[in-house]
Protein backbone atom coordinates (compact mmCIF):
# COMPACT_ATOMS: atom_id res chain seq x y z
CA UNK A 1 0.00 0.00 0.00
CA UNK A 2 1.24 3.48 -0.94
CA UNK A 3 -1.02 5.12 1.63
CA UNK A 4 0.29 4.86 5.16
CA UNK A 5 -0.74 6.45 8.43
CA UNK A 6 1.27 6.23 11.64
CA UNK A 7 -0.17 7.49 14.91
CA UNK A 8 0.92 7.41 18.54
CA UNK A 9 -1.70 7.94 21.21
CA UNK A 10 -1.05 10.07 24.25
CA UNK A 11 -1.37 8.14 27.49
CA UNK A 12 -3.73 10.84 28.80
CA UNK A 13 -5.22 14.16 27.80
CA UNK A 14 -7.58 16.76 29.23
CA UNK A 15 -10.68 18.29 27.69
CA UNK A 16 -13.76 20.28 28.60
CA UNK A 17 -17.28 18.78 28.37
CA UNK A 18 -19.39 19.33 25.23
CA UNK A 19 -16.42 19.41 22.88
CA UNK A 20 -15.38 17.54 19.77
CA UNK A 21 -12.23 15.48 20.18
CA UNK A 22 -10.08 15.39 17.06
CA UNK A 23 -7.36 12.87 16.41
CA UNK A 24 -4.73 15.62 16.62
CA UNK A 25 -5.86 16.31 20.20
CA UNK A 26 -4.99 12.83 21.45
CA UNK A 27 -2.31 11.55 19.09
CA UNK A 28 0.76 12.34 17.01
CA UNK A 29 0.16 11.61 13.33
CA UNK A 30 2.49 11.01 10.36
CA UNK A 31 1.16 10.16 6.89
CA UNK A 32 2.49 8.97 3.55
CA UNK A 33 0.34 9.42 0.44
CA UNK A 34 -2.53 10.84 2.53
CA UNK A 35 -3.25 14.42 3.51
CA UNK A 36 -2.00 14.74 7.05
CA UNK A 37 -4.46 17.49 8.01
CA UNK A 38 -7.37 15.34 6.86
CA UNK A 39 -6.33 12.54 9.22
CA UNK A 40 -5.54 14.89 12.08
CA UNK A 41 -8.98 16.52 11.82
CA UNK A 42 -10.91 13.26 12.07
CA UNK A 43 -13.55 13.55 14.80
CA UNK A 44 -12.87 10.75 17.27
CA UNK A 45 -15.72 11.45 19.69
CA UNK A 46 -17.95 14.15 21.10
CA UNK A 47 -17.96 14.70 24.82
CA UNK A 48 -21.42 15.30 26.23
CA UNK A 49 -22.58 16.51 29.62
CA UNK A 50 -23.70 12.95 30.41
CA UNK A 51 -20.16 11.56 30.16
CA UNK A 52 -18.32 10.55 33.29
CA UNK A 53 -15.18 12.28 34.49
CA UNK A 54 -13.16 10.27 31.95
CA UNK A 55 -13.44 8.48 28.62
CA UNK A 56 -11.21 5.77 27.14
CA UNK A 57 -10.46 5.73 23.40
CA UNK A 58 -9.12 2.48 21.97
CA UNK A 59 -6.62 2.43 19.10
CA UNK A 60 -8.65 -0.16 17.17
CA UNK A 61 -11.57 2.26 17.06
CA UNK A 62 -9.29 4.93 15.58
CA UNK A 63 -7.91 2.48 13.01
CA UNK A 64 -11.49 1.75 11.92
CA UNK A 65 -12.25 5.48 11.59
CA UNK A 66 -9.16 6.09 9.47
CA UNK A 67 -9.89 3.15 7.18
CA UNK A 68 -13.50 4.30 6.72
CA UNK A 69 -12.37 7.78 5.67
CA UNK A 70 -9.55 6.49 3.42
CA UNK A 71 -9.75 3.17 1.63
CA UNK A 72 -6.67 1.02 1.04
CA UNK A 73 -4.66 2.77 3.73
CA UNK A 74 -2.14 0.98 5.92
CA UNK A 75 -2.56 2.13 9.53
CA UNK A 76 0.25 1.55 12.01
CA UNK A 77 -0.21 2.05 15.76
CA UNK A 78 2.92 3.07 17.66
CA UNK A 79 3.11 3.22 21.44
CA UNK A 80 0.08 3.09 23.77
CA UNK A 81 -3.04 1.33 22.50
CA UNK A 82 -5.47 3.39 24.60
CA UNK A 83 -5.73 7.00 25.66
CA UNK A 84 -7.67 8.31 28.63
CA UNK A 85 -9.48 11.62 28.21
CA UNK A 86 -10.15 13.34 31.53
CA UNK A 87 -12.87 15.93 31.70
CA UNK A 88 -11.92 19.16 33.38
CA UNK A 89 -14.13 19.87 36.35
CA UNK A 90 -15.24 23.30 37.50
CA UNK A 91 -12.74 24.86 39.87
CA UNK A 92 -13.92 24.97 43.45
CA UNK A 93 -13.88 28.22 45.33
CA UNK A 94 -10.82 28.72 47.48
CA UNK A 95 -11.41 27.83 51.10
CA UNK A 96 -8.66 29.19 53.37
CA UNK A 97 -10.02 27.44 56.44
CA UNK A 98 -9.81 24.07 54.67
CA UNK A 99 -6.21 24.76 53.65
CA UNK A 100 -5.30 25.71 57.23
CA UNK A 101 -7.01 22.59 58.61
CA UNK A 102 -5.14 20.28 56.19
CA UNK A 103 -1.84 22.07 56.85
CA UNK A 104 -2.26 21.71 60.62
CA UNK A 105 -3.18 18.04 60.27
CA UNK A 106 -0.09 17.31 58.18
CA UNK A 107 2.16 19.39 60.43
CA UNK A 108 1.01 17.66 63.63
CA UNK A 109 1.11 14.22 61.99
CA UNK A 110 4.65 14.74 60.68
CA UNK A 111 5.79 16.06 64.07
CA UNK A 112 4.35 13.05 65.91
CA UNK A 113 5.92 10.65 63.41
CA UNK A 114 9.37 12.21 63.89
CA UNK A 115 9.05 12.25 67.71
CA UNK A 116 7.87 8.64 67.83
CA UNK A 117 10.77 7.57 65.61
CA UNK A 118 13.29 9.35 67.85
CA UNK A 119 11.71 7.76 70.92
CA UNK A 120 11.90 4.29 69.36
CA UNK A 121 15.61 4.62 68.54
CA UNK A 122 16.42 6.42 71.83
CA UNK A 123 17.91 9.42 70.05
CA UNK A 124 18.30 11.45 73.25
CA UNK A 125 20.37 8.69 74.87
CA UNK A 126 22.53 8.54 71.74
CA UNK A 127 23.19 12.29 71.97
CA UNK A 128 24.04 11.96 75.66
CA UNK A 129 26.53 9.17 74.92
CA UNK A 130 28.10 11.10 72.03
CA UNK A 131 28.45 14.16 74.26
CA UNK A 132 30.09 12.06 77.00
CA UNK A 133 32.53 10.49 74.53
CA UNK A 134 33.58 13.90 73.18
CA UNK A 135 33.54 16.07 76.32
CA UNK A 136 33.92 13.45 79.05
CA UNK A 137 30.92 14.95 80.87
CA UNK A 138 27.41 13.53 81.14
CA UNK A 139 24.83 16.13 80.08
CA UNK A 140 21.10 15.30 80.01
CA UNK A 141 20.42 17.92 77.35
CA UNK A 142 23.43 18.39 75.03
CA UNK A 143 21.97 21.34 73.12
CA UNK A 144 25.15 21.83 71.08
CA UNK A 145 24.28 18.49 69.45
CA UNK A 146 20.49 18.64 69.49
CA UNK A 147 20.07 22.10 67.93
CA UNK A 148 22.29 21.45 64.84
CA UNK A 149 20.67 18.02 64.52
CA UNK A 150 17.18 19.58 64.46
CA UNK A 151 18.23 22.16 61.88
CA UNK A 152 19.88 19.46 59.77
CA UNK A 153 16.72 17.35 59.98
CA UNK A 154 14.66 20.19 58.51
CA UNK A 155 17.21 20.93 55.78
CA UNK A 156 17.39 17.23 54.97
CA UNK A 157 13.63 17.08 54.43
CA UNK A 158 13.82 20.09 52.11
CA UNK A 159 16.59 18.47 50.06
CA UNK A 160 14.74 15.14 50.05
CA UNK A 161 11.53 16.63 48.63
CA UNK A 162 13.55 19.00 46.38
CA UNK A 163 11.19 21.94 46.98
CA UNK A 164 11.14 25.15 48.97
CA UNK A 165 7.46 25.99 48.89
CA UNK A 166 6.76 25.99 45.10
CA UNK A 167 10.35 26.56 44.01
CA UNK A 168 12.33 23.55 42.81
CA UNK A 169 15.93 23.32 44.06
CA UNK A 170 17.25 21.43 41.03
CA UNK A 171 15.91 19.69 37.93
CA UNK A 172 15.78 16.22 39.47
CA UNK A 173 12.28 14.95 40.33
CA UNK A 174 11.55 14.50 44.01
CA UNK A 175 10.57 11.09 45.45
CA UNK A 176 7.03 12.43 45.91
CA UNK A 177 6.82 13.40 42.22
CA UNK A 178 8.06 9.96 41.18
CA UNK A 179 5.46 8.28 43.39
CA UNK A 180 2.72 10.51 41.95
CA UNK A 181 3.90 9.66 38.42
CA UNK A 182 3.78 5.93 39.19
CA UNK A 183 0.32 6.36 40.72
CA UNK A 184 -0.97 8.15 37.61
CA UNK A 185 0.56 5.49 35.34
CA UNK A 186 -1.11 2.70 37.32
CA UNK A 187 -4.39 4.62 37.35
CA UNK A 188 -4.30 5.05 33.56
CA UNK A 189 -3.62 1.34 33.05
CA UNK A 190 -6.47 0.41 35.40
CA UNK A 191 -8.89 2.78 33.66
CA UNK A 192 -7.80 1.54 30.23
CA UNK A 193 -8.82 -1.99 31.18
CA UNK A 194 -11.97 -1.49 33.24
CA UNK A 195 -13.41 1.61 31.53
CA UNK A 196 -12.64 0.58 27.94
CA UNK A 197 -15.97 0.21 26.12
CA UNK A 198 -14.39 -2.02 23.45
CA UNK A 199 -13.59 -4.68 26.06
CA UNK A 200 -16.95 -4.24 27.77
CA UNK A 201 -18.77 -4.99 24.53
CA UNK A 202 -16.85 -8.23 24.10
CA UNK A 203 -17.42 -9.34 27.66
CA UNK A 204 -21.14 -8.62 27.46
Amino acid sequence: MDKKVYFRLKSRSWSKPKQKIYLKDIAQVITEGVQEEQIKNLVVCYLTSDDKSLKVIDSMYIVKLIQQSNQNVDVQVIGPTQTVIYLKQKKLKSRPYLFIAVWMLLFIGAGLAIMNFHEDVSMQEVHIKINKVITGEEETQPLWLQIPYSIGLGLGMILFFNHVFRKRINEEPSPMEIEMFNYEENMDRYVSVYENEAWKDKND
